[in-house]
């Protein structure tokens, strides 16, 4: 099942992403238990219930009129438009990306013992296909990070590494769009990450039962067309559960959770010479067995 959050005639609703368009959800589950389906937040705090229901739906032999709608008729918005909390995520988690940072920088290269936290706020998650207002005012040095988004399905405290991935609910992906310029200037990672639009999500998460193992997924990216990412999320120096354990160690990790889990070689800065984000440029980036999520840089003017 791929969840989306769509928005049509005005109204934002949930649904799920089908070959042949978009299914209503609140047109087909019970209307006893259609509180549940309010938002696709909900349908994950409520996972025990809501994905046995909608399996029975989709095994029934035919949707209520009106049910499956037309996706060139709806926007898709981001699968969580507005999460509850900051969305987590994980720095230099990648082999190659850590060689290529230190590289870049001329600096002596040093791989994390632990996992790397940091956080981008709310406001900074957009949609697919939402155009990014370049904010020449505010940073010049836009960088791209594809990354494997996980959202936590089964609230925890201390999770164990055999138990992490029952507490998924599903996978997405995320463009950790970052000014580098200011990441230099405040000297750690949170304002240059956390700009508005600076956190594209979707298109949709993918539940995870369809994606028998996480860690052996193709991930990539490209800028126009040309390919400036790729590798796979088997080459992540601490894998899911790792992840999972530690941000939850001493720590809520609840229903509807994001987490970024990295980004691996060829971001703009450690380009020789480097090449950041420019007004008009278009951002894919893709994950096997997940989907693509696009985005086009808007000119200032645009925004």
């Amino acid at each position: 099942m791929k969840f989306v959050t769509f928005e049509l005639e005005g109204a934002a609703k949930p649904g799920l992403w089908l070959d042949h368009g978009i299914l209503d959800i609140g047109r087909v589950v019970p209307s006893a238990e259609r509180i549940l389906f309010s938002s696709v937040l909900s349908i994950i705090a409520n996972s025990d219930r809501t994905i046995g229901i909608l399996k029975q739906v989709l095994d029934g032999p035919s949707f209520p009129q009106g049910a499956l709608i037309d996706a060139s008729r709806c926007h898709l918005l981001a699968p969580i438009p507005r999460p509850a909390k900051n969305v987590f995520c994980v720095g230099r988690n990648y082999m190659e990306h850590v060689t290529e940072g230190y590289s870049a920088q001329g600096i002596e290269i040093k791989l994390p013992q632990h996992p790397q936290f940091f956080t981008k706020p709310p406001t900074a998650v957009v949609g697919p296909d939402t155009e990014i207002p370049f904010q020449p005012d505010v940073m010049e040095q836009l960088d791209y990070e594809v990354e494997l988004a996980v959202i936590i399905g089964k609230t925890g405290r201390n999770i164990a590494p055999g138990d992490a991935l029952d507490h998924i609910f599903g996978y997405s992906i995320i463009n950790d769009l970052t000014a580098r310029d200011l990441q230099r200037r405040h000297d750690q990672w949170f304002k240059g990450k956390g700009l508005d639009f600076s956190c594209p999500f979707g298109p949709w998460i993918v539940h995870r039962d369809e994606i028998s193992d996480p860690q052996k997924l193709p991930i990539r990216l490209s800028v126009n067309g040309e390919r400036r990412q790729e590798s796979t999320t088997a080459q992540m120096i601490f894998d899911l559960p790792r992840i999972i354990a530690d941000l939850s160690r001493g720590m809520t990790l609840e229903a509807g959770d994001i987490i970024a889990t990295g980004t691996p070689s060829g971001v703009g800065y450690a380009r020789q010479p480097p090449s950041f984000l420019v007004p008009g440029d278009v951002v894919q980036c893709e994950i096997g067995g997940i989907g693509v999520l696009t985005n086009r840089i808007a000119a200032p003017n645009m925004s």
